[in-house]
């Protein structure tokens, strides 16, 4: 049903041994990474992502209980875990020049002209009689989100078309994907804020706080219904199966954060399918579905895919990373919010490997008093962050391994430096609600940002 990235057993034993950030090191030194695919899978991928033969994991051993999880419902799925190096001298090489020799170029900015109209066309979509009920559902679209998922759609679709040699411009459907991709995630994230009870997102009062649970529940319904009619209206019924796999993703995602697992290994199993369900699986479909519709190549579609899942998943952690590391009012929302929900994010799970009396307080959800207190110390403590960082980085790197699979183009390069920037967002957050008062022009100091971190 739902893919499942998780990172493997024998991998999450040698995270357990890991106490220290220098044996980290020096286990990943020796180390690297390679997909693996379940046995009797099918569909295809792209043939520079060589994978071990079924059975084969060189080394590293993943139980036939994680086997089965991965495998039910015969389909494909990926996992990484860590196996030595093994040079294949027949493997093709993909594109790898960059368009420009000059810098890579900025994704925002590129994408100013494909998005500008974004929000206006939202609410054309959203355009009801009952004047309540249009205010409920453009609340959050007022310009001052990060837009992210619809830009990088749009730059996988101009990059996608290029490959397939047409011309950079967007296709009307393909521009449809873009908006319906950030009304799925609006429409999710006021469901999200009913869930949580939350009270603040994107820096104003939630929906929920204004109107009350009940509207806002109908909102979003609304919203989802919307982007139902604008996505048959595209009228291809490949894209619209990939894209309604978005909406079981979502509510799978949810209900799996209601729930934890008992082992460690299990529980980043866990977290890192909840991740891919609630947040990377809109980008990457979004992504695949764009590319269907100039290319006829699994393989495309399966680069585009990978790429928005990495990328998807690299942003994510870093946000679990930034609900440690940067204040409330650069976030939008509460700092601490996971915890007071009583979720074990990235570093959480990393800091039990020094902190094992965090095991009972995931179990209880934080719920005991000064449960919220202590595990916030033990993560700023431990190397739970620069574990979850580097491990971003991971996902970051394996996406532009396939997107440089592409052929060369200034589209294709700005989403290569959106990996950097995903990784950068801690040092200038507020820059990525570049489409704010649809004024890109204000966002240009993007292009100058440079990576702090090892990558």
């Amino acid at each position: 049903m739902g893919r499942v990235f998780g990172l493997g057993v024998s991998m999450a034993a040698q995270w357990r041994s890991c106490r220290s950030w220098s044996s980290w090191s020096s286990w990943r030194s020796w180390r690297s990474w390679r997909s693996w695919s379940v046995p009797g899978a099918s569909g295809h991928l792209p043939r520079a992502a060589t994978l071990a033969p079924a059975g084969d994991v060189r080394g590293a051993r993943v139980s036939s209980e994680f086997q089965d999880h991965l495998g039910r419902a015969g389909t494909r799925e990926k996992v990484w875990v860590p196996v030595r190096r093994v040079h294949n001298t027949t493997r093709p090489k993909p594109f790898t020049r960059t368009h420009s020799d000059a810098k890579l170029k900025d994704p925002f900015s590129l994408a100013q002209k494909d998005l500008i109209h974004l929000y206006e066309d939202i609410k054309k979509e959203l355009l009801v009689s009952t004047a309540e009920l249009r205010a409920l559902c453009e609340y959050y679209f007022d310009g001052k989100g990060k837009a992210l998922r619809p830009m990088i759609v749009v730059l996988m679709a101009r990059a996608c078309n290029i490959h397939s040699h047409r011309t950079a411009d967007l296709l009307p459907a393909q521009r449809s994907i873009a908006m319906i991709s950030e009304m799925i995630h609006t429409a999710s994230l006021v469901h999200d804020d009913v869930i949580d009870g939350a009270d603040t997102r994107r820096g104003k009062t939630t929906i929920n706080e204004v109107w009350g649970e009940r509207k806002a529940i109908l909102a979003g319904d609304f919203i989802l219904s919307a982007a139902s009619m604008a996505l048959a209206r595209i009228g291809n019924t490949a894209v619209v199966s990939v894209l309604t796999q978005v909406i079981e993703d979502l509510v799978r995602g949810e209900f799996m954060q209601l729930g934890s697992k008992d082992s460690e290994n299990e529980r980043f199993r866990h977290y890192l399918e909840k991740t891919f369900k609630k947040t990377a699986s809109l980008i990457a479909n979004s992504c695949k579905a764009v590319s269907i519709l100039v290319n006829s190549d699994p393989q495309v579609h399966e680069i585009a895919y990978q790429y928005g899942r990495n990328v998807g998943i690299a942003f994510q952690l870093v946000d679990d990373v930034l609900d440690f590391t940067v204040c409330a009012n650069q976030l939008g929302k509460p700092s601490g919010a996971d915890l007071k929900l009583g979720l074990a994010t990235g570093p959480v799970l990393f800091a039990c490997q020094k902190f094992p009396e965090l095991h009972a307080m995931i179990m209880r959800r934080f719920c005991s008093e000064g449960d919220v207190d202590r595990a916030w110390r033990f993560v700023l403590e431990s190397d739970g962050v620069e574990k979850t960082n580097y491990l971003a980085q991971r996902y970051c790197r394996e996406a532009i391994r396939q997107i440089s699979q592409l052929r060369p183009s200034t589209e294709r390069d700005a989403l290569i430096r959106l990996t950097e920037l995903v990784l950068t967002r801690n040092n200038a957050y507020s820059g990525l609600r570049y489409i704010d008062r649809m004024n890109f022009r204000a966002r240009n100091h993007f292009c100058c940002v440079k990576s702090h971190r090892a990558v």
